[in-house]
């Protein structure tokens, strides 16, 4: 048992004698019961708390042959590019003549483009999360309708290009809005010269 004990008693030789007190006691022992409670509490208040991370699916090492390729329509095809100063370059269809638009990474900016998009795709994706909530659906079957969902031929192909003057944190925002975005079909691709070409030809 812990203690804290003081001795009030003692005297100097030549003084009058002071009548003997008790010694102060101050018991710790609930302190460490205390400590043991606390301890207790936060290794079980910690173990319920799920990271959050962003899934990111790499491509494969694999030679795939060209007739086993998926080939996207040019109405399905976004490309967007990553520039400077937060600013985002995109067009939809083919390269060859396409017409360069710029935006930037705010709510109303290439998020707003990608879900007017994915329109179709996000709108059910919110309806399987409310289902979710309402008839508190299990994680897994969440997850295999969540993926059926995303696989919409329907939905929209993104390429995603960076140049030199765009940033490590312009990558990851891109990123973040196509999970908010509800797409799954996407790629992280290197800016080729044409692509190059169509932000020089854009006015200053």
């Amino acid at each position: 048992m812990a203690e804290i004990s003081q001795d009030t008693g003692s005297h100097k030789k030549g003084k009058k004698k002071r009548s003997k007190k008790l010694p102060t006691r101050i018991d710790l022992t609930p302190m460490v019961d205390l400590g043991f409670l606390l301890i207790t509490f936060f290794m079980l208040a910690t173990s319920l708390i799920k990271p959050q991370t962003m899934e990111i699916t790499m491509p494969s090492d694999k030679k795939v042959q060209d007739e086993d390729k998926t080939v996207a329509k040019a109405s399905q095809a976004v490309s967007i590019i990553l520039g400077k100063d937060d600013i985002v370059y995109y067009y939809f269809g083919k390269t060859e003549g396409a017409k360069v638009l710029k935006t930037n990474y705010a709510p109303d900016g290439l998020r707003k483009i990608l879900l007017e998009k994915n329109f179709e795709v996000a709108q059910q994706v919110e309806a399987l999360k409310a289902e979710k909530n309402r008839t508190r659906m299990k994680e897994e079957d969440y997850q295999k309708k969540l993926s059926a969902l995303r696989a919409n031929k329907n939905a929209p192909v993104v390429r995603i290009m960076a140049t030199d003057e765009s940033n490590y944190k312009n990558l990851v925002d891109a990123l973040d809005e196509m999970n908010i975005c509800s797409i799954s079909r996407y790629a992280i691709v290197d800016l080729e010269e044409p692509d190059k070409q169509l932000i020089a030809n854009l006015a200053p």
